[in-house]
């Protein structure tokens, strides 16, 4: 058994867009970003997040930050041989973007975005085929690709993004119709470009391989 110190991770999931090859571990203490934006809201403190990326198979793990009150990063994605992920600096009011190279190692701050420039931290989450900051589901029901691009309209409430493959935007939709022995609950996959309107439904879910293949389960 391979023992691996992450100053109490215990919970580390693949990096999405990678080949298996790189996991990020993060800690809840204080709960999901939108928790620690209403605990700072609130006027207590935010003690940081400890968050760490371990590589496969070796095992070896890398602390690109250091644990910061008031700071608190959010889940990793994989692009172009680096690993992107943001971080909430509440005190200072920013979000910034993160690149930690897989090569060298190092880590440098690809953006700063103003705060503000969201309505909350509800879902807020890098995504990739382009890279991406998104929010959805807050306070004003919106979805939204906060940065580089911009982009936002209002949603299904039974909806939530997973996947963007250039202009194309996927979402998991669910729908249940019925009551007792005549319910009937199922899911499916809308498809919607930059503007929000619908290009197809599709029954089923979509998956995005490691190879880059994006397949449909229908």
């Amino acid at each position: 058994m391979k023992e691996l110190k992450t100053n109490g991770i215990t919970f580390i999931d693949a990096v999405p867009g990678g080949d298996g090859s790189w996991y990020y571990g993060l800690s809840f203490d204080q709960g999901d970003l939108y928790e620690a934006e209403e605990i700072f809201k609130d006027g207590r403190e935010v003690r940081g997040r400890e968050f760490c990326l371990i590589s496969f198979p070796e095992g070896e793990v890398f602390r690109p930050l250091q644990k910061r009150t008031g700071a608190y990063p959010a889940e990793a994605v994989y692009e172009n041989g680096k690993i992107w992920f943001p971080e909430a600096d509440f005190p200072a009011g920013l979000i910034r973007i993160f690149a930690f190279d897989c090569e060298s190692h190092e880590t440098e701050t690809a953006a700063e975005i103003p705060l503000s420039a969201v309505k909350d931290c509800y879902n807020l989450q890098l995504h990739v085929r382009p890279l991406c900051l998104s929010r959805q589901g807050g306070a004003d029901g919106l979805f939204e690709i906060v940065w580089p691009e911009k982009a936002a309209f209002p949603l299904d409430p039974h909806e939530s993004f997973f996947l963007r493959d250039g202009g194309k935007l996927y979402f998991n939709r669910w729908d249940e119709e019925g009551e007792g022995d005549g319910y009937r609950y199922w899911e499916e996959t809308v498809v919607r470009d930059l503007k929000g309107n619908i290009l197809e439904v599709l029954p089923g879910d979509v998956r995005l391989m490691p190879d880059g293949e994006i397949w449909h389960l229908g």
